[in-house]
């Protein structure tokens, strides 16, 4: 009976070891699944909200070829048939370095600008796993060059005047699939000021989102407030004339192409333009109709697929 009794035992005690083993084999596991982050993915359709940037970047590998289109006022009646007889466009290219830098470089017709920017994610929203982010973080850099002749070409003029600067943090989270909100704090630099009293630096602060429709279809927002912050005494905070930017829109994707239609105050395309120089009243009827077209192209195997439908 004793010769009997012991592998009996051994058999028991061997069993629950076993059993301990499978049991810490499935905490170690269910620890690995919670250590693996989720990354929010489409929280804007393409990389401009409507005129400014949102948190997304081109994949890297990816050229996205902009065409962007603001027609004349529409207050201005069917003379003008409504502002389509007048527009201004902004042509540009934006290269997905990485996952995480983008650069791009713009022409526009209005005021004859060249511009140039770098978009670097610092950090991406997720869930799950240690150091998980409720919001995405961006910081856009552009410098931006007016080429338009010189007002008064008898007194010296300095080929700097002519260039400004703007830079952004941009803090998004997307709270549902069909909900997504950005702010954009915002500075702007001017090497010459216009007038002894103009500024030379402003500071914005934009809010801009997207609600989705339908799969293919969005509704997007974005308004951009001057903040009343002079840090030169004497100086104006904003310039004379002008009013904040506010845009409304849709976002329709077919394909490879976003097409964005939408409406705003702002002429100008870049940051200098349509933060600091926006001259129409939105609530007066000095509103442009316009578009935004962009069209992704594959051209290095660094990136495994185009930009994702959403």
């Amino acid at each position: 009976m004793k010769k009997l009794l012991l592998p009996v035992l051994l058999l028991c005690f061997s069993g629950k070891l076993l059993a301990q083993d499978d049991l810490m084999k499935m905490l170690d596991d269910e620890s690995k699944k919670e250590k693996k982050k989720d990354y929010t993915t489409a929280t804007f359709k393409t990389s401009r909200l409507i005129n400014g940037h949102s948190i997304e970047n081109a994949a890297p590998g990816v050229l996205d070829l902009k065409i962007s289109h603001r027609f004349g006022m529409v207050n201005k009646g069917s003379y003008e048939l409504f502002g389509l007889d007048q527009a201004t466009m902004r042509i540009g290219l934006d290269y997905g370095i990485s996952k995480r830098l983008m650069i791009g470089i713009g022409r526009s017709t209005f005021q004859k600008q060249y511009d140039a920017f770098g978009k670097f994610k610092i950090l991406r929203q997720s869930s799950g796993g240690r150091g998980s982010s409720p919001v995405s973080i961006s910081a856009v850099s552009t410098i931006m060059l007016k080429t338009l002749k010189w007002d008064d070409p008898k007194i010296q003029n300095y080929y700097t005047s002519r260039i400004s600067y703007a830079h952004q943090l941009i803090i998004a989270r997307k709270f549902s699939e069909g909900l997504s909100l950005q702010i954009m704090p915002s500075f702007v630099h001017f090497n010459l000021a216009q007038n002894l009293t103009d500024p030379n630096d402003i500071f914005a602060l934009g809010a801009g989102g997207r609600i989705k429709l339908s799969k293919r279809l969005s509704f997007n927002a974005e308004y951009y407030h001057v903040l009343p912050i002079s840090p030169v005494a004497g100086k104006n905070y904003m310039l004379p004339g002008t009013h904040n930017s506010l845009a409304v829109g849709f976002d329709i994707e077919t394909g490879g192409h976003v097409f964005q239609l939408h409406f705003t105050n702002s002429t100008g395309m870049t940051e200098r333009s349509f933060i600091t120089e926006t001259t129409g009243d939105f609530f007066k009827g000095d509103i442009h109709f316009g578009f935004n077209v962009s069209r992704v192209f594959t051209i290095s195997n660094k990136s495994k697929s185009r930009l994702k439908k959403r």
